[in-house]
């Protein structure tokens, strides 16, 4: 609420005017963070959790489905960690909502969907195909041929083989319209897909899919009369497994490795090696902190007891690092880690 954030932005103040920045910069780093404060509208659409995230000149706020812990960082890089569950592969996923009259994408979490705007891509058959579908319904025919001796084509809406076989192709051109769509939008990702949609639209679409991510299993039945949540409940039954099997075989495969040059516990090592993309996989616990100074040119983290002025959370800091070199981040819990005790393990590269 206002009070809770204006209450944080004065212990941000507090903080940046003992390490010396002059009140006038402090004004106006903050500028866009009390304006908030004071936008009633903002406060009327509030999820579980919100981050901002300041700097000379810039600035961005982000409503998440997350509980966070209360927490000002005032350093030279912004503080990620609470975020890493949403920032990483591992719990975002999408869900492609298909039928003939309806076409919705939404990023969703375990506990969040939200609609993504699917840019050009057709939105329906009829749009797809650039015709009014009623006129498939209408019986005409045609009294000339073009070519002597060829009986009149006679054409109906429905009924005939034929018919049916053209509808088929005009379905799977729309299908890989979608597709490619689809494919666009999402050529950066490696995030899974859950397709929802009734029964005979779930293979002609792998027909044409060209995501690799898409899972083989979907929600069957048709997505019309579906709520966001009950889709998003639906989803998450088939992309839990996933998730959790992918971080549980990385944790069982590093407790193989332990006492191996293969895996480390020890953030002054972890650190460095984050730094020169060696790390693979990092396992960070939420909610602790370790604080220390990272020093690049001789590769060596120095640690301190607290966030004094220049210090860093070496977690966040190896987070990002290998998050910025293609590795893979698992942000859980402090007794969820591979090894009891821990406050960060990885698997390094080769």
């Amino acid at each position: 609420d206002p009070i809770r954030l204006k209450n944080l932005l004065h212990k941000a103040e507090k903080t940046l005017l003992a390490r010396g920045t002059r009140p006038p910069d402090i004004q106006d780093l903050l500028a866009p963070a009390y304006h908030l404060v004071d936008e009633s509208l903002f406060w009327r659409f509030q999820n579980d959790g919100l981050a901002l995230f300041l700097a000379p000149g810039d600035s961005h706020h982000y409503r998440l489905p997350l509980r966070l812990e209360e927490m000002v960082v005032v350093n030279d890089r912004y503080y990620i960690k609470p975020l890493l569950p949403l920032l990483t592969d591992d719990g975002r996923y999408y869900v492609l909502s298909l039928s003939q009259k309806n076409v919705n994408l939404y990023q969703c979490t375990r506990d969040s969907i939200q609609e993504t705007d699917l840019g050009d891509t057709p939105k329906n058959l009829e749009e797809a195909l650039s015709y009014d579908l009623a006129e498939r319904q209408l019986q005409f025919h045609t009294g000339s041929s073009s070519r002597r001796g060829e009986q009149p084509a006679i054409y109906h809406g429905h009924g005939l083989g034929l018919d049916q076989a053209r509808h088929k192709q005009e379905i799977l051109r729309f299908l890989q319209k979608v597709s490619d769509g689809v494919r666009d939008l999402l050529k950066d990702e490696s995030v899974p897909l859950v397709l929802a949609g009734v029964g005979y639209l779930h293979p002609l679409y792998r027909e044409t899919n060209n995501y690799p991510h898409l899972l083989k299993e979907g929600i069957l039945g048709s997505p019309e009369g579906l709520r966001p949540d009950q889709l998003l409940r639906k989803a998450w039954e088939i992309v839990q497994p996933e998730f959790e099997g992918k971080q549980r075989r990385t944790a069982e495969r590093y407790r193989q490795w332990v006492n191996t040059d293969r895996v480390s516990q020890d953030i002054r090592e972890i650190v460095p090696a984050a730094h020169q993309g060696r790390v693979e996989s990092l396992f960070v616990a939420l909610g602790v902190q370790k604080w220390g100074l990272f020093h690049p040119a001789d590769r060596t983290v120095e640690s301190l007891n607290n966030a004094e002025p220049g210090a860093e959370d070496m977690l966040n800091l190896a987070a990002q690092f290998t998050l910025m070199n293609g590795g893979t981040v698992y942000a859980v819990k402090p007794e969820d880690l591979p090894l009891p005790g821990a406050m960060a393990a990885c698997f390094f590269r080769y």
